[in-house]
């Protein structure tokens, strides 16, 4: 994959530290990545589309159903006020417009339980921080997988074909 495939990738960083977020930016943007960086896992939820629980009825603005397609990953802090990341997750999780998004979770806790409960709960994977280079290449065929899932729902569906099962008799 070149460079230039890359840079289409999108990827949504979430974490209410700012160094931590600089961090992550620059690891993604030096392998061409297109970085979004929010603070907390409630501003990801808006920037997604997503709503409110109080407000679930209303319809998504339209703005923010272009943004949500164009997000190919989300990796996201553990440890944030207010929601974390493993809460975020589970968002993502039971919303079908989001479901396929790859979320991956990061953390400066080394808690095998934690790690255990995200990875089980969809996290495709779990970085310990401080995040490396050689982790970010770890990313690669999650996105992959993610745009592959992308260009077979936009694949137009031949309905006119019809199975046919043969029967074998020996």
């Amino acid at each position: 994959m070149g460079m230039s495939a890359a840079a289409q990738f999108h990827v949504l960083a979430v974490d209410d530290s700012l160094i931590d977020r600089m961090l992550i930016e620059r690891l993604l943007k030096t392998s061409s990545f297109h970085v979004t960086t929010v603070d907390s896992a409630i501003k990801a939820l808006q920037y997604l589309g997503m709503v409110e629980d109080k407000l679930k009825s209303y319809e998504t603005p339209e703005i923010h159903q272009d943004e949500e397609v164009n997000v190919n990953l989300i990796i996201t802090d553990y440890c944030m006020p207010e929601m974390t990341g493993h809460d975020l997750l589970r968002k993502i999780k039971e919303s079908n417009s989001l479901k396929d998004i790859p979320v991956v979770i990061m953390s400066s806790e080394n808690v095998p339980s934690r790690i255990n409960r995200c990875l089980e709960d969809g996290a495709e994977e779990f970085f310990l921080k401080p995040v490396q280079q050689s982790d970010v290449n770890k990313l690669k065929p999650h996105l992959l997988k993610s745009r592959s899932k992308e260009e077979e729902e936009t694949q137009p569906i031949n309905n006119n074909k019809r199975k046919t099962r043969i029967k074998c008799t020996i």
